[in-house]
């Protein structure tokens, strides 16, 4: 069994195995999602033929590993399979069981009826049925099981889709604790939902694209047309055409079916038919199914160029090329586009008058309130936001023209009540809020939380490491030396911890000659993170979204760090013609040094850490930045990303101060053995084509740190290598034309 770090917060949540009964695309999904956050999963599906009784577990597992539902190899071990004629008993080692089966009322009744005697008793039971009520699945077992029953409502696929949606009975300590099991464990947004067809996110999400084809077909626009006011709303960037080609046309009937067969005749999803639009039925009749059959509402042509469907003649023709900036406003004033007397602003008033009073009409009867319908086309659906967030937006002028196109009896009285979407504000938007900083800038700021505990909050673009952005964090780390207890380096961003050096500044510095500014910059980055690394008192990183170069660096030199599972973190300073300035590669070489028994070892952890500093893409979630020593794999994981900040307060209170004094180095290689042994795969590539001789010329440099290093060379002198490799490199064209490249375009030159 693997030794793999549970998520922050999960040892706390009674929670230690979960079995999941269906491998398929959804159960297998979860599986994998649970095992993200270290906890153990029996996943089961039914027998396969004998001698591969496990088949059809082990296929759902391994198409999970493909679509790479795991994050890294680790957690890929905490799964065990099997099938549920030979090891249902396994469920009553579980704390949560999860049924994922086919949509068959009778079949999932008949498993009830095996795992009731097998359950534990505080065990939750779960099905993630998104058609089924929950009161017809518990029918006929017993009061326990009925109190412990949920439906946990998944959405596709289950590591990316936030949104998590329960439905529990009166009794609310299984609910409880499964929505506190979601937030922590599975780092879902948990809404509560009442038992009712579609529940939320579905019961919207699939009326509203029924009004949306069903208002585009009878308004006569385009499928571009109709995408680009979706745009302009804010909903997915694929619009509504986009996002039905996305899920597949082939499961409107199934889904969209069951829904409206559900449902009262009378229901807005039964008024505007999908399923009974024309233009799907002629689309599925033909195969033309969406993106997974190559064509759908668009498909590319022979050649490559974007096409879209007539919706009148239903013959594909070439783009038209109308997007949301030829709208009224370029798209960018919902206002404007809502009282413009077009084609377009008919329809985006059809539209989003139908969607505001739909839900405003079934809020009281499938939700809470106001906030969880929004929340559900937010997290379901990818609104910016939800339909009763937007028409707050709208002028009151705006919302009398539409409520004149809406029906009596419309309760708009709900909306008097504000949506409120958290509960106390945290420490760091106290601090904010209040608006007295320590020490700030146009690119940082250092504030005080409370209890000797400071924040240095980098807001730059790309929180981007700049001379502005060192000075205050030069004034947090005297304030460390002082009287502050410790500090958070991060704030509530969830796009980015730091993107590394301000690369716009370098190109001005490098087109101006300025190279003793760019050494200077470097230089003063280096000794401020050292001094960072050698404070007296603790200080962590609170790391969400991209951390790359020295944002990584940045990471690296601070005594601990709570990392978002789904943080990408990386040295990628390779691509841009450049080799990490700022320590990357000497941190890399300590978590070497601390792990290696003998020189041997040490040789292989050289070489697996050359490979973390050399990836063509940074890691894919912060586990796999662990197993490549980019991160402390002992360090906490944070599965909400909305619970980093506060668990990087926890974590620093159980932090020491980290010793300045360097290690003594014990093991030492033949400098040359390690640059030759890291270096012959790469001759072998560049030989072979699959690097080109310039990547090779970079990597070479990066390697020669890597061995200067394992031959013992001194934290000093290896400062001052790297520093002259980085100075080499940037006065080259090659750099400059790279990092040109990437400023312009966001993609490495290759």
């Amino acid at each position: 069994m693997s030794t793999i770090k549970t998520a922050f917060g999960v040892e706390d949540l009674g929670c230690r195995r979960v079995a999941v009964i269906g491998a398929g695309n959804m159960g297998g999904g979860i599986a994998a999602q649970f095992a993200n956050a270290g906890i153990a999963v029996d996943l089961l599906d039914r027998a396969g033929p004998d001698g591969v009784r496990d088949a059809p577990a082990e296929r759902g597992l391994a198409q999970q590993i493909a679509r790479q539902a795991f994050m890294g190899e680790a957690p890929v071990s905490l799964v065990r399979v099997g099938n549920t004629e030979d090891h249902l008993e396994r469920v009553a080692e579980a704390d949560w069981i999860v049924e994922a089966i086919l949509e068959d009322l009778d079949l999932k009744r008949a498993l009830y009826e095996r795992i009731e005697p097998l359950r534990k008793p505080d065990a939750i039971v779960s099905s993630n049925t998104s058609t089924i009520l929950r009161g017809r699945l518990i029918e006929g077992r017993g009061a326990a099981f009925q109190d412990h029953f949920l439906i946990s409502h998944f959405f596709n696929p289950p590591r990316r889709m936030a949104l998590l949606e329960l439905i529990g009975s009166e009794d609310r300590v299984a609910f409880d604790r499964a929505a506190e099991i979601g937030r922590k464990a599975l780092g879902k947004t948990v809404i509560e939902c009442r038992d009712t067809p579609g529940f939320i996110a579905n019961r919207l999400g699939c009326t509203w694209l029924s009004v949306a084809v069903v208002e585009a077909l009878r308004l006569g626009l385009t499928v571009e047309e109709a995408d680009a006011v979706h745009m302009a709303f804010g909903v997915p960037r694929t619009g509504v055409f986009g996002l039905l080609d996305l899920v597949g046309l082939d499961v409107v009937k199934p889904i969209w079916g069951s829904l409206m067969a559900a449902l009262p005749r009378t229901d807005a999803i039964n008024a505007f038919d999908l399923p009974g639009q024309g233009v799907i039925t002629d689309l599925v009749s033909a195969g033309r199914f969406g993106r997974k059959s190559r064509a759908g509402f668009y498909r590319k042509s022979e050649s490559g160029a974007l096409e879209a469907l007539d919706l009148n003649s239903g013959v594909y023709r070439a783009h038209s090329g109308f997007a949301q900036k030829d709208l009224p406003g370029a798209g960018r004033d919902l206002d404007l586009l809502l009282n413009n007397d077009t084609a377009s602003g008919a329809y985006a008033r059809a539209v989003l008058a139908q969607v505001v009073d739909y839900a405003l009409i079934h809020a009281g009867e499938i939700a809470p309130s106001l906030k969880e319908t929004d929340l559900g086309m937010e997290l379901g659906y990818a609104w910016r936001a939800g339909p009763v967030a937007l028409w707050r937006e709208l002028s009151p002028e705006t919302q009398a023209r539409l409520r004149a196109q809406m029906p009596e009896g419309v309760p708009f009285e709900a909306l008097a009540t504000p949506v409120v979407r958290s509960g106390e504000a945290d420490r760091l938007s106290r601090a904010q809020a209040a608006g007295q900083a320590l020490a700030q800038n146009s690119s940082a700021a250092l504030w005080d939380l409370g209890d000797d505990v400071i924040c240095l909050d980098i807001r730059s673009k790309m929180h981007a490491l700049a001379p502005a952005v060192f000075d205050i964090l030069e004034e947090g780390v005297s304030r460390l030396n002082g009287a502050a207890r410790g500090m958070v380096v991060g704030n509530h961003n969830p796009r980015v911890f730091s993107a590394g050096a301000d690369l716009s500044k370098v190109v001005a510095w490098i087109e101006g000659g300025k190279w003793a500014a760019i050494e200077a910059f470097i230089t003063r980055g280096q000794m401020v993170l050292a001094a960072l690394r050698t404070a007296h008192t603790p200080s962590v990183a609170a790391m969400h979204g991209l951390a790359l170069g020295g944002g990584c660096e940045l990471a690296m030199h601070c005594t601990g760090t709570v990392a978002h599972a789904e943080t990408r973190i990386g040295l990628p300073e390779h691509l841009v013609g450049l080799v990490p300035g700022w320590g990357g590669c000497r941190r890399l070489l300590d978590r070497a040094r601390a792990t290696a028994s003998h020189e041997a070892d040490l040789s292989d952890r050289i070489t697996r850490a050359f490979h973390a500093a050399t990836l063509e893409a940074p890691a894919g979630s912060a586990r796999e930045a662990g197993d490549l020593a980019l991160l402390d794999p002992s360090q906490p994981v944070v599965m909400r990303d909305d619970d980093v900040f506060a668990a990087a307060l926890a974590h620093l209170d159980t932090l020491e101060p980290r010793q300045g004094a360097q290690e003594v180095v014990t093991l030492r290689l033949d400098r040359q053995a390690v640059l030759s042994g890291l270096l012959s795969e790469r001759e072998t590539a560049r030989d072979d084509g699959r690097i080109t001789p310039n990547a090779f010329a970079l990597q070479s440099r990066i390697a020669e740190i890597f061995a200067a290093g394992g031959a013992g060379t001194s934290e000093a002198d290896l400062a001052a290598l790297e520093s002259e490799v980085f100075m080499a490199l940037v006065a080259t064209p090659e750099t400059l034309a790279r990092i040109g490249h990437m400023l312009r375009t966001g993609k490495p030159l290759h």
